[in-house]
């Protein structure tokens, strides 16, 4: 088990290649959540993610032979890219395992950085037993994603950075995956500061290290799906459960609407840009999954790289939830100027509307009537209220299509 003089070496040696990530304090967080937050950015790493840490720790204390045979690693994306862009700097061949639903903006950014990829298997342990069967036939050193004592260590100058820039918190709270950033986090917090609480958060599809604490022992779960992608680990690691287990207060899940939902505020209320993995520790806090009020409390948002595309449905779900974004299915007699008088009330109401479609054969529409389905960004649930009513005023047939 590693011990907080590893964490100290280790950030000693990666000190003058890795970013001094801000942890400011977020009033918005604060508001919402009735704690005071700060929000430990690490998603400004070079290569957006905490990974960087582990990566170069464990890359600075290879031997010369080591480094001469080149690396292989195994990576959902984040590790990927940590591996590959020092590795570019210290002139090591990389060769990175990826899973093959890895989004195309991780392995782009993981090429670009120089390293080999090859895309193979449908989940991290998939890829990671293709990784270790590659490394004893080519004689690459493999770089365990977390469950390595080197890389723990470089995860866990996480935690000294955030007892050193808010040295009064009562709280940390952290993505779970396979508990390599716990694990150092929590024994740095905890070494240093015994009475911070430290909290792990994992998506409630994989709950791997909950169900390892619970079990005593690392434990399979069957394969998810989840937009947490980063901490999508089906089997805790074995070096990372005893310092979970000796270090972290509690684990908590959270849904993936609640991870999605976290990710929208954080980039509308603090212009933060975060990935489902990154997100989960501000999800389980906004939705008062831990036992925190009027707590100082240090949120970690440790990964930005997220696929645009799932960004895009991400802020289109959300801006539907909140009730900016509505879509109505309204029937209308079909001759000239029907739609007019429609439009006349939505413009009446101040509603924008982004989308119509015409429909006369489908929804029960009688003869000589038609549907529309029309699109329209509102100000919030008030304000849709308000365009239903005046619709049924107009004698308008309606329904809200979720």
């Amino acid at each position: 088990m590693i011990a907080l003089s590893d964490i100290q070496a280790a950030q000693g040696r990666i000190s003058k290649s890795i970013r001094l990530s801000p942890s400011p304090y977020s009033e918005a967080f604060s508001e919402l959540t009735g704690n005071s937050i700060f929000l430990k950015l690490d998603n400004q790493q070079r290569t957006g993610a905490f990974k960087e840490r582990g990566a170069l720790n464990k890359l600075l204390t290879l031997t010369s032979a080591e480094k001469s045979r080149g690396v292989i690693a195994a990576s959902a994306g984040n590790h990927a890219q940590g591996v590959a862009y020092h590795s570019g700097l210290q002139d090591i061949r990389a060769r990175i395992v990826m899973p093959l639903p890895t989004p195309l903006t991780k392995v782009s950014a993981t090429r670009a950085y120089g390293a080999e990829v090859a895309l193979h298997g449908a989940n991290y342990d998939e890829a990671y037993d293709f990784a270790l069967q590659q490394s004893q036939a080519d004689g690459f050193t493999l770089i365990h994603a977390f469950d390595d004592e080197t890389v723990i260590a470089g995860q866990g100058t996480l935690g000294l950075e955030i007892v050193q820039q808010s040295p009064d918190i009562d709280a940390v709270v952290v993505p779970i995956g396979g508990g390599g950033l716990i694990g150092g986090v929590a024994c740095a917090v905890k070494e240093t500061k015994p009475a911070v609480k430290v909290y792990g958060v994992q998506p409630a599809k994989l709950p791997s290290m909950k169900e390892a604490v619970a079990a005593g022992k690392p434990v399979t779960l069957k394969s998810a799906t989840t937009i947490a992608d980063g901490i999508a680990v089906r089997r805790a690691g074995k070096r990372t459960l005893p310092l979970v287990q000796k270090y972290v207060d509690d684990i908590v899940t959270v849904e993936e609407e609640e991870i999605a939902n976290a990710i929208l505020l954080l980039l509308e209320r603090e212009k933060t840009l975060a990935e489902g993995a990154g997100a989960a520790a501000m999800a389980a806090v906004l939705n008062r999954k831990l036992p925190l009020h009027g707590k100082r409390v240090a949120v970690l948002v440790c990964g930005g790289n997220i696929d645009v595309t799932l960004l895009a449905r991400i802020i289109e779900r959300g801006l539907v939830k909140d009730g900016r974004l509505v879509r109505l299915r309204i029937h209308l007699t079909d001759f000239p100027g029907a739609l007019h008088g429609l439009t006349g009330i939505l413009a009446e109401h101040r509603a924008n509307i982004v989308e119509t479609a015409y429909d006369r054969a489908y929804h029960g529409v009688n003869l000589g009537d038609t549907a529309i389905d029309i699109t329209m960004e509102t100000r919030g649930p008030e304000h849709i209220r308000e365009l239903l009513a005046a619709l049924t005023a107009g004698g308008y047939t309606h329904e809200r299509i979720l």
